[in-house]
Formats: C-alpha cells, structure tokens, sequence
C-alpha cells in the first residue's frame, strides 16, 4: 500500500527529494510551480528543506547592492589616499623651496631646482617678498581644495534605501582630513613667518652694507679732493720743473723708483743753466759698492762727462748758455757704446766705456748732486745749478727718430723705467717743483 502511495505522488509531481534521518530513508514531495527553479537548505538537524524562490532573490539582490557599496567606498578611500599623497607633495615642495631661499642668502645665485614630477604649482620665484605671496596663495588654494573635498565626497551608505539616501564621511576619515589640514596650515604659516624674518634680516644687512660702502665711497672722495688741491698747480702729472737755484749741498731732488738690472740705457732731460764754471751734476746714480754707477756731470772747466761704473768718456755737448735744452744719452754694455744727443741731434759717439758690464740694482737716483755714498755725501762744488724737467729714463737704446720726436715736442713718450711724473720725485734743501709747460716755455725763450 505505501509503494503505491508513493508512486502515485511521484507521477503527480514529476520531482522527488531524498531525506536520510536516523532510522533510515524517506521521501518528501511538494509540489513546486512550473517554470520555477528549486532551492535548498538546510534546517537546524541537518536536513535539507526547499526555500521559496521570492526570498532568495531579494537575497541576492541586497548582496550585489553590498557589494557594490563596497567597491564604491574602496575606490573613494583610494582616490582621498591620492589627494592626501598630493597635498603631501605640495608641502614638500614648498618646504624645499623655502629651504633653498634661505640657502640663497649666504651663498649668492643658487642653481635652478630641478623638476620631479608634475609641477602644479610652479616654480617659487627667488625674491622674498614674490615668495611669501606665492606661499600665501598656494596654502589659500590647497586650504579651499580640501574643504572642496570634504564637502563634495560623500560615501553610500552601507544601508541602500529606496530613495538612495546618502550618509556623511566616517568620523574617523573627517578628523584625519582636518588634522592633515591643520597640519599644513601650521608649516604654511611657519615657513612665511620664517620668510619674513629672513626678509627683515636680509633688509638690516643691506641697509648696513649700503651704509659701509658710502662710507668707503665718502673717504675716497675727500682723499680726491686733497689730492687735487696738493696737484692743483700742474696741468699734468708732468708739466712740472725743479728748480735748484743755489750751489750748495743740501738742494737736490730725488726720484723715489729705483733702477733694475739693466744692459742698455736711453736717459733723457730738459736742462736750463747758465752756471759758470761747469752747470755741475744734473743727475747720478749711486748703488752700494758704486756711488758713480752712472752720472752726468760738468765739473769746473772740464767738458760734460759720463761715468758708468767710474769709467769716464767725455761728451761734445754745450748747455750752460741760460736756454733750454733737450739732451739724451745712449749706452749699451756690447763694447761699452755710448751715443750723446742735443737738441734732437746726435753730436757724438763712443765706445768702450765700461764694457760688458750691467748696469746693478737697487740704487738711487738723485737730481742735481753728486754722490759720494749712496743718497748723500754731496759736495757744493758738483752741485747742479739751474732748472731740469722731463727727465725719463729707458732700459734700451731709442732710435734717432724717437729723440727727435722728444726734442721738437712732436712726440710724448715717456721712460719706462723711470717716467718723469710729479708723484714720483721728491725735493729737499729748498728746492722747489713748480708749473712748466716745456714746449712752450722753450718756445717763448728762442
């Protein structure tokens, strides 16, 4: 009786559902719609029961819903994740820059900072107070980005109502937003605040340097000026004369630049004497161990003589007629060559005067005495009198041409040993340097 049972419902149904208890095997049959797909679960013993299709559809449609929330919340947590990475930049960068202006102080022109990255504020600009407004703006800016942010993004709620309602941030993300804000607004304003105080710095240091230097620029000034005053009376360095107007022992001048090792020499002068007997020594050259290394003297009624290493050679030359005259002397240590020069003309030549023997060092050139010692031990006999001007000196031999262009006035070429310069001679005893023109003054005597 029960296998009929049993196969009458099964014919009815079409479905059979096997259920194992304890005792043994049995079946359980409802009757299902057609068209409509079977579920099974579990009840609390352990057997398998049907569940209605409408509840497990409302099932599945609440997890895809979830599911979707949660990727929308991942993929809104990793975007703030970016922008915080971002912000994060930005303040590094502004640090760097606000770093590399004060390192810009102490040592002049900093090198461009180099790119990393996209730069989405730009370069800083090097000047302070364009820095500080820069700074100024770009914590304005990321200030207004970040409540944008907060504002704007909104998270679903994990609870998807029919009207699609959405909840605020989580607490915990809101507080970290604002603590990151407040953060870069704290080394913002510090980062200006330390901007102005290098500012303030830097404006005391220049205002000190600018006070030094019209300082330095003050003392130079009135150095110029007395300067002037004391030259006022030349046109010129070398419009000048020395004028040594009594025979005696103790007027003389002297040239403060020493002579060096030399193998030729050109000396050159304007001279104006009328003395009687013998003008006297125009000018000698004294170093230790050789008070005559070179002199030029006239001495009684002796003709004028050259002495170089207190080796004599007489010179054909006659200036003691109260008139200017230009004379020049050439000598060569090759065989001693000397050439003597009045008035642009060579009027006499030699040799053996003194040989192969180099002119020494380190000595001094007096006008208008000769030595006995080297700087004094003057005898009034030998004393120069009258006027002497340009006297210049070269370490070489000039050419005929170039001594003309001196005597006639057409040329300026002055001594490259010894130039004839106000600055560089000295007088003493009484002597005095006052104003000549020379060309003009010889001009207005012939």
């Amino acid at each position: 009786m029960l296998t009929l049972v049993v196969g009458l419902l099964y014919l009815g149904s079409g479905r059979t559902v096997q259920s194992q208890d304890a005792t043994g095997s049995r079946f359980v049959c409802n009757a299902i719609p057609p068209g409509a797909e079977p579920g099974c679960g579990y009840d609390p013993t352990g057997n398998r029961v049907q569940i209605s299709s409408p509840v497990e559809e409302e099932l599945r449609n609440t997890i895809i819903q979830l599911r979707e929330t949660i990727l929308q919340q991942k993929e809104t947590i990793v975007s703030q994740q970016g922008t915080i990475r971002e912000l994060n930049s930005k303040l590094a960068r502004c640090e760097a820059a606000a770093d590399e202006t004060s390192q810009g102080k102490s040592r002049g022109q900093g090198s461009r900072r180099k790119e990393h990255g996209k730069n989405t504020m730009g370069d800083l600009p090097r000047d302070p107070n364009e820095t500080i407004d820069q700074l100024g703006k770009t914590m304005q800016s990321l200030k207004g980005r970040l409540e944008n942010l907060e504002q704007s993004l909104r998270l679903p709620s994990t609870n998807v109502s029919a009207g699609g309602a959405l909840t605020p941030l989580p607490p915990e993300l809101r507080e970290l937003l604002r603590q990151r804000l407040g953060a870069l607004e704290t080394q913002l304003l510090r980062k200006v605040a330390e901007l102005e105080e290098e500012k303030s710095q830097l404006y005391n240091e220049t205002a000190a340097h600018r006070q030094r230097t019209e300082s330095a620029l003050n003392s130079l000034l009135e150095r110029i000026i007395e300067l002037e005053k004391n030259n006022n009376a030349f046109k010129s360095p070398e419009d000048f004369k020395v004028s040594l107007p009594l025979r005696t022992n103790y007027l003389y001048g002297r040239i403060k630049k020493s002579l060096p090792e030399m193998y030729a020499f050109t000396v050159c002068m304007w001279l104006k004497s009328s003395a009687s007997p013998g003008i006297g020594t125009p000018f000698s050259y004294g170093v230790p161990g050789q008070a005559n290394e070179i002199v030029l003297i006239e001495w009684g009624n002796n003709p004028i003589e050259l002495l170089v290493n207190d080796k004599v050679a007489q010179l054909p030359l006659s200036v003691s007629d109260g008139r200017w005259h230009h004379i020049c002397i050439t000598w060569t240590t090759r065989d001693g060559f000397w050439e003597a020069y009045q008035d642009g003309e060579r009027l006499g030549t030699g040799d053996n005067l003194a040989p192969w023997h180099p002119i020494k060092p380190g000595g001094v050139i007096i006008l208008g005495q000769e030595q006995d010692i080297v700087g004094g031990r003057f005898d009034a006999t030998q004393a120069f009198v009258g006027e002497l001007s340009q006297f210049n000196m070269w370490d070489r031999v000039l050419r005929p041409v170039d001594i003309m262009g001196l005597a006639n006035c057409s040329a300026y070429m002055p001594g490259n040993v010894v130039p004839w310069i106000d600055a560089n001679v000295e007088v003493f005893g009484g002597a005095n340097k006052a104003p000549l023109e020379i060309c003009e003054d010889r001009a207005f005597d012939s």
